[in-house]
């Protein structure tokens, strides 16, 4: 098999590569540095195609692209204190009144 040959993949990753390679076309990547990118992702996530033997190579669960915390907190820092603090009092408030109702 010549090197970047991609029938051995499935095709959840050929459309994850799509996808991958569209988002950062929108950021102005190239085309083919896109492309690069995308199997380079999917080769990360997944271990790259499919492999010989049964039950190997089908677990995509453990992404490499989950921005994991990174994007949490943005909301949050584009709200005034007061904002935010009359949530958290709505919140306290929602959670005592579900506390007594699950208690009686």
């Amino acid at each position: 098999m010549p090197r970047g040959d991609k029938s051995k993949y499935t095709a959840k990753q050929e459309r994850k590569a799509d996808h991958i390679a569209e988002s950062y076309e929108q950021r102005g990547v190239s085309e083919k540095e896109a492309e690069r990118r995308a199997w380079a992702t999917v080769n990360k996530d997944d271990g790259g195609g499919k492999k010989a033997g049964s039950g190997r190579g089908s677990d995509t669960g453990r992404p490499a692209a989950h921005k994991g915390g990174r994007k949490g907190g943005a909301a949050a820092a584009s709200r005034s204190a007061a904002e935010r603090s009359a949530s958290a009092r709505k919140a306290a408030a929602t959670r005592k009144r579900n506390a007594a109702a699950r208690s009686s």
